[in-house]
């Protein structure tokens, strides 16, 4: 091998190195997880659990990894799909296998080209991100052979079994969610939205008075969701949406164009939302009444952030003893 040829190949070996340091580091480091077992009573039954991962929100992803294996009744029968983009996956990998050595996950990849010019200004930074929009590609990313998946955000905690939100009947339905009927429904469509008849008349055949629902967590029939084109449904009022301007709050309006009315309803203890405050200031917020098997912080405040400014809010305690952040990265690229 010529001696010129010989140190160009050692060079693009020692960037390609350095590249892949640099992106292991820019990850947060955490310390590993206590296996968790099945106990004697656990059947064949496999969980299907559906998460995205990312540098900015991944704190919140382990910790809410680590909430559904702790309290699991059956956690070695529980497979985690973890949809991030390719850019950081090597890294992710490595981060999951260290901290839940036991754990039963695949990692899918995301091509953000899906939405880039889909996606429209929200409210919020946050809910601009093309991996926020990776729930609506479920059916696409995930093998044929899994029927059925729950979707959870990366700002939640669950304190539950959740093979008893696993085991609701859908019924007839694509969907099931925590409904709140209370809201007012129309804050989440703009004016221009309720003055189109075509627009707005979209609602006038749902079986039932259509009502918020949360997306961040989500029971899914992915058989039903493939046989009815729910992701093409769900992008069509994404294209409407960048036209017209009929919605504010990123992703979630789209599924309630397309669900609301036609949801099973799940149990509020599934969904204990707003713990994050809302999207403008993220200020403290109480539980609602009633038990509680999940906890979601959504808005803008997560606990993590709020614990590191050593200005939590009551809630985030509950939290903290399932974060096993142990530190920052030592080089970060942002």
């Amino acid at each position: 091998m010529p001696p010129t040829f010989h140190l160009l190949a050692t060079t693009v070996l020692l960037l390609l190195l350095l590249h892949h340091r640099i992106l292991a580091t820019d990850l947060p480091e955490f310390q590993e997880a206590p296996a968790f077992r099945n106990g004697e009573e656990c059947n064949t039954t496999r969980i299907h659990i559906a998460m995205t991962l990312d540098a900015t929100y991944l704190r919140g992803s382990i910790a809410g990894v680590f909430s559904v294996v702790q309290h699991a009744t059956c956690p070695e029968n529980i497979i985690f799909h973890f949809l991030t983009t390719h850019r950081l996956s090597s890294s992710l990998r490595h981060t999951i296998t260290t901290t839940f050595p036991y754990l039963k996950f695949h990692l899918h990849h995301f091509h953000t080209d899906l939405v880039k010019n889909k996606i429209s200004i929200s409210i919020r930074r946050a809910l601009d991100q093309p991996l926020n929009y990776a729930r609506i590609y479920l059916s696409h990313l995930l093998p044929d052979t899994v029927h059925r998946v729950i979707y959870f955000d990366s700002d939640l905690i669950v304190v539950d079994d959740v093979v008893n939100l696993w085991e609701i009947n859908l019924n007839s339905h694509v969907l099931g969610a925590p409904e709140y009927c209370h809201a007012n429904f129309t804050h989440y469509f703009t004016p221009k939205f309720w003055s189109n008849p075509h627009f707005s008349g979209v609602f006038n055949h749902r079986d039932t008075k259509p009502c918020y629902f949360n997306t961040g967590v989500m029971v899914i029939d992915l058989m039903k969701w493939r046989r009815h084109k729910i992701t093409e449904k769900l992008e069509k009022w994404m294209e409407i949406q960048k036209k017209y301007r009929i919605y504010e709050l990123g992703s979630l309006p789209p599924f309630l164009l397309v669900f609301a009315g036609d949801v099973e309803g799940v149990e509020h203890r599934w969904n204990q939302h707003g713990l994050g405050g809302d999207n403008v200031k993220g200020l403290c917020r109480d539980l609602h009444p009633g038990p509680v098997s999940l906890l979601h912080w959504s808005g803008k405040g997560k606990p993590w952030l709020r614990l590191n400014s050593k200005r939590p809010c009551p809630l985030d305690q509950l939290w903290a003893p399932y974060d096993l952040f142990k530190h920052a990265p030592l080089i970060s690229d942002s």
